[in-house]
């Protein structure tokens, strides 16, 4: 986050425990891949989470796992041995998402539309979940009271 810049809005930011966790596309990557590198950490990290709450998605997570795939089914067929609950994305996460975005822009961000990791990290944010990940620096940077568990 630009210095100086603090989140868009404070009524986002309690301090409860999280709720359950969302997980980003690239733990499920990386064991849908069975990632030579990765591939146990985020088995370890998923079960571990799951432990303590539900393991979320949004239809963002989904879309950017659907590329390796030909047909839904195929995707569902391959998620279907994880604990995943569908969640849908919270209204006020769209806004989060483009105050996250405005930042991005203040400095010096080429892409021209907010990404799907500004909507994911306000989804885990105003949801009150944490966000399993492996890209912790841009959730820490758009949304540092944001709770992660990452490498």
């Amino acid at each position: 986050m630009a210095p100086g810049v603090r989140e868009a809005d404070a009524r986002y930011l309690v301090g409860n425990l999280p709720r359950g966790t969302l997980v980003d596309s690239c733990v499920l990557i990386d064991l849908l891949a069975d990632d030579p590198v990765w591939a146990d950490w985020s088995l370890d990290q998923l079960e571990r989470c799951a432990s303590l709450g539900p393991l979320l998605i949004n239809p963002l997570i989904l879309a950017e796992l659907s590329p390796r795939f030909e047909r839904t089914y195929d995707l569902e067929v391959a998620l279907a041995g994880l604990p995943l609950v569908k969640a849908a994305l919270p209204w006020d996460a769209a806004f989060l998402a483009g105050q996250a975005f405005k930042v991005y822009r203040q400095s010096q961000g080429l892409k021209t539309s907010p990404m799907p990791d500004f909507y994911i990290g306000a989804h885990a944010l105003v949801a009150q979940l944490q966000l399993l990940t492996r890209d912790a620096p841009r959730y820490r940077s758009y949304f540092p009271n944001l709770a992660l568990v990452a490498p």
